[in-house]
């Protein structure tokens, strides 16, 4: 992402933003529009081809749902950025459960561990081309997050988001060698999860 003078502009127009400054939506989209398409990118490289949503119309959808938060006390530029990966994740996710549920009937499939290459995951590359993959692996996060909630926080961060371990432990409020424990920890999880 950008150097240090952006990242304080981005958390000074989140702060503004926050406050109810009507400018500050504005000049936020603009400011972070580059990095919004680079984890949007992210994201989607994890897709199949072909997919019916690209980089600009995921970063687009994220960025309405993201101006409706008005809860959120924005700290900082890593903490927005991680909501803005959960919320691209969940939009994604969206998509592929209409997408499964249009071509099956609705009906429920189950997700071998050849649609995966565990391989992949255990090296944080994993290449979600069907949309039963990626809603397995989404439907293992929620149980790991019921489980061990800042373990899959650091998996969407880290693997969905693409934020670095300084970034994740800043948005966890943890050190980079807790965030690099807790990946380690949560790529076993999943993978043994996913392969049963």
């Amino acid at each position: 992402m950008r150097g240090a003078g952006a990242r304080h502009d981005v958390t000074s127009l989140l702060v503004a933003w926050r406050s109810g400054e009507s400018a500050a939506a504005e000049r936020l989209f603009g400011a972070i529009y580059d990095d919004l398409r680079r984890v949007a990118r992210h994201h989607l490289a994890r897709e199949r081809s072909g997919h019916t949503l690209d980089t600009t119309a995921l970063v687009h959808e994220a960025y309405l749902r993201l101006v409706d938060q008005t809860r959120v006390d924005w700290a900082h530029r890593a903490q927005f950025f991680a909501v803005a990966s959960r919320v691209m994740r969940r939009i994604l996710v969206d998509h592929a459960r209409r997408r499964r549920a249009a071509k099956r009937g609705g009906v429920r499939q189950p997700v071998s561990l050849e649609a995966l290459d565990a391989g992949d995951l255990r090296d944080g590359t994993l290449a979600a081309e069907r949309a039963g993959t990626l809603v397995a692996v989404d439907e293992a996060l929620t149980r790991l997050a019921a489980e061990q909630d800042r373990l899959a926080r650091v998996v969407e961060c880290r693997f969905f988001g693409g934020l670095s371990d300084a970034e994740t432990g800043a948005v966890l409020g943890v050190t980079e060698r807790t965030v690099q424990r807790d990946w380690a920890k949560a790529k076993e999880w999943l993978y043994r999860e996913l392969r049963a």
